[in-house]
């Protein structure tokens, strides 16, 4: 397997955590004694065991829901209006606390105007890190922020192909497991979905390098990606069957390594008709630009040339910082049979406090650098004003209820992970206290959302539903770049929240 360790790992495949096991008012919003009454009266012999649900409990729980003015007044706003429109805050404190405006901001970005739309596809990982990497080309040529961006789908083309292989890697090498196994079907699930992480981007980059965005510009199918995963889905899955009845009938091995070139060689020719055929790694091309004084200048270069002499950000001496409160901090964690390209970097998580990531990235935008980070962006947001803010959004005045899972619980349960890369570009600083208020974001989804494309992010939003930023060693703290760099992984199972694809 490509995404062995060259080094004995502990696993970790089991959580550990104390289950609450008494009522608690913030997730049960109802008293012992309230529930033991309403038993009482609904029940008859107060055994202890709730009857279930009849007929006459219902006709009682509705009167108790109507019974209320305010609920009727719910109802009739719910009925033609989201929620979101109903429970959002517009207090002056909300909305000043919301507000764009950022008394530390990064200098050069580029323009969320400028091709920098994912639109229906999940590549916004991609578009993340061509953001962070189009700033040093932007300050290295003195280029107009409206005018410079990198080819996203030149990426997005070389990792569906290397995701491909990777994918058939694994099917080989699980072909000993049932095919109904959590394993295997995990691996049949998406085998080269959109989504991505640092790491991948990393992988990506040292072996293809990157291009400008005219190279290569996005397409149809790069904008709208489900119809191309579904084609190379298919195919794929349809050669992982045949590898897995090779194995049974103890094929020789190059005749499955035959099967596994013929089909990445098939994914290639789907990609090229669908994508369009980008350049080789090795192939020249010629960039030409006008910078901001008026200036012509062209180079003959190459992808891999074009990253290494132009665009001057080494991705490799990048990495991630993640805020994991179920697991140890000050540890390194990877995720097992998670990469894009065999025998490429591990993804690899330095686990962290919360108050830690926030002071690292208080240093990088300081110093004028952005940052690429994930997040759970579908949670206390909305996508027309640019607001992420747990606390402009009142559930408990429309529905009476509160939510009370913490950081740690979302991520057992399955109710948060990251789904979402943007880059921070800004923070507002409390003048008082220095203490951060809300996050300047830069998004992927066009400017025609947000302040131009630009969303803003509360400090509380940051603490519950953000889980990674990428760091380098400048503003990291010894201990923690240490711990990088000693590779001493716990490996986290393929089915861990922590495996979430951006």
């Amino acid at each position: 397997m490509g995404s062995n360790t060259s080094k004995e790992v502990k696993t970790t495949t089991e959580e550990t955590f104390n289950e609450k096991v008494s009522y608690s008012s913030s997730l049960m919003d109802v008293s012992r004694e309230d529930v033991e009454a309403k038993e009482d009266e609904d029940n008859g012999d107060g055994n202890g065991i709730w009857p279930g649900i009849s007929v006459g409990l219902l006709d009682g729980w509705k009167g108790d829901v109507l019974r209320d003015d305010k609920n009727k007044l719910v109802q009739n706003s719910l009925a033609i209006n989201p929620i979101q429109s109903i429970i959002a805050k517009s207090d002056v404190e909300t909305v000043l606390k919301d507000q764009y405006f950022f008394n530390v901001t990064v200098k050069t970005i580029g323009s969320p105007s400028y091709f920098n739309n994912q639109k229906s596809s999940g590549r916004c990982w991609i578009f993340a890190a061509s953001n962070v990497f189009r700033t040093s080309v932007i300050k290295n040529y003195n280029l107009k922020d409206d005018s410079f961006q990198l080819s996203q789908a030149y990426l997005f083309f070389y990792d569906k192909l290397e995701k491909s292989h990777f994918f058939l890697d694994n099917i080989a090498d699980t072909a000993d497991h049932d095919l109904d196994s959590r394993l295997v079907q995990y691996l049949l699930s998406s085998p080269v979905g959109d989504g991505g992480q640092w790491d991948m981007i990393v992988n990506l980059v040292e072996k293809y390098g990157l291009v400008p965005h005219q190279v290569f510009p996005d397409n149809a199918q790069a904008s709208n990606s489900s119809p191309l995963n579904y084609l190379v889905t298919e195919k794929l899955r349809e050669a992982a069957l045949i590898i897995r009845r090779l194995y049974q009938e103890k094929a020789p091995q190059p005749v499955i390594e035959i099967l596994k070139g013929a089909t990445v060689y098939t994914v290639f020719k789907i990609l090229s008709l669908a994508l369009g055929s980008p350049p080789n790694a090795d192939e020249p091309f010629t960039w030409e630009y006008i910078d901001k004084d008026g200036k012509y200048k062209s180079y003959q270069t190459n992808p891999r040339d074009f990253y290494r002499d132009h665009v001057r950000l080494d991705a490799a001496k990048h990495f991630s910082l993640i805020h994991d409160p179920r697991n140890d901090y000050d540890k390194l964690y990877t995720v097992d049979r998670l990469n894009n390209i065999l025998g490429g970097k591990k993804i690899e998580y330095v686990n962290t406090e919360i108050d830690e990531i926030k002071s690292v990235a208080i240093k990088m935008l300081k110093d004028d650098e952005p940052i690429f980070f994930g997040s759970d962006v579908g949670k206390f947001g909305d996508r027309s004003s640019g607001v992420l803010d747990v606390t402009a959004y009142d559930y408990k005045l429309a529905f009476n209820i509160s939510l009370g899972l913490d950081k740690a619980e979302r991520l057992r349960t399955g109710s948060s992970q990251m789904t979402h890369a943007m880059v921070i570009t800004g923070v507002h600083l409390d003048p008082v206290t220095q203490l951060p208020v809300r996050w300047k974001i830069e998004n992927s989804w066009g400017d025609a959302v947000g302040d131009k494309g630009y969303f803003v992010m509360s400090d509380e939003w940051f603490s519950e539903y953000v889980f990674q930023i990428v760091t380098n060693k400048k503003y990291a703290s010894k201990k923690t770049y240490d711990t990088w760099k000693g590779k001493d992984f716990t490996v986290l199972p393929y089915y861990d929240p922590m495996g979430s694809l951006a």
